[in-house]
């Protein structure tokens, strides 16, 4: 595409040298978190029989997306955080976007398909068994990986068909199709609508289904006032909190006109860093099924 630029530099979150460490420190923590939380909750999912039901399954899975989707920018986030000199060649940079939005689009539509369960759980209960057996939820999770996939591919061809010439500094900590096709020399605006009504639309999209989906749940436990439909509101409780947490950042980071602010890096930090650690702890704390096998695991390693 006749591109120039070889490399990019990453600005980061900061230049001031102390705050660089403090944030260090605490991704760092973060890092930390999500990949031993996870790992728990997917050991913990697959080593009892009690929690063989499909939103633990579906758990497992978003388990897992969370550690991909947090490996694709903290390591490297981290290894710059202590560099003098934060580059990304040109190919890095692209396999980062690939990756971000292939890991990214997947979990939204896995946290939609996560709402569909509940939805099935506690308004058509005498259903749930054959509307998600085994077979539907691994065709539906493959479903998740497929679309994220395809979104991933549309977003990375429409950026490496984009010419580089110069400049190369992004003023952010990962790579992402904001900032880089905003270096482009050229008249990005068609590339930039495009962009934005798939990432933006996919994001409005999924969010719209399970603000409707948790709607219905709400209306149905009004009505049948059990200590079942109680404990199933519980839950969507949690999974409303995830949804909030990274769905909203990533709508207004999307959903409109590429900008250059300086505070969307920081916004992304929300759905990049933060929501991956809530998410274990959302998942084990208000979960006494999980925590209660959780114990149990632990006692039989002692």
């Amino acid at each position: 595409n006749f591109s120039q630029v070889t490399e990019f530099i990453l600005l980061g979150l900061s230049d001031n040298r102390e705050l660089q460490i403090f944030f260090f420190t605490i991704f760092l923590l973060a890092y930390a978190m999500v990949l031993l939380g996870n790992l728990l909750i997917i050991v913990t999912v697959r080593t009892d029989p009690k929690l063989s039901s499909p939103m633990y399954f579906l758990l497992r899975n978003l388990s897992f997306i969370d550690i991909c989707c947090t490996s694709v920018t903290s390591p490297r986030m981290l290894v710059d955080l202590l560099s003098q000199r934060k580059t990304i060649s040109f190919g890095d940079c692209v396999a980062q976007l690939f990756f971000l939005h292939f890991v990214g689009a997947s979990e939204m539509f896995l946290l939609t398909v996560m709402a569909y369960d509940r939805y099935v759980a506690i308004c058509k209960p005498l259903h749930y068994t054959v509307l998600m057996s085994r077979q539907v939820c691994w065709v539906l999770v493959a479903a998740c990986w497929a679309g994220g996939f395809l979104h991933s591919l549309v977003q990375t061809l429409l950026t490496i068909q984009l010419p580089f010439c110069g400049p190369n500094t992004i003023d952010s900590y990962f790579c992402d199709v904001p900032p880089v096709i905003r270096l482009a020399c050229t008249d990005i605006y068609v590339t930039e609508w495009l962009m934005a009504s798939n990432s933006g639309l996919i994001s409005l999209v999924c969010f719209l289904v399970l603000v409707t989906s948790y709607t219905f749940i709400l209306v149905t436990v009004r009505v049948r006032f059990t200590e079942g439909h109680w404990k199933a509101l519980s839950t969507c409780g949690s999974h409303v909190m995830v949804v909030t947490i990274f769905f909203v950042p990533c709508i207004f980071i999307y959903l409109r006109p590429f900008s250059t602010s300086p505070s969307d890096k920081h916004i992304c930090v929300v759905y990049t860093v933060l929501s991956p650690v809530m998410n274990p702890l959302i998942y084990t704390l208000r979960n006494n099924e999980v925590k209660a096998s959780m114990w149990k695991l632990w006692k039989r390693q002692r």
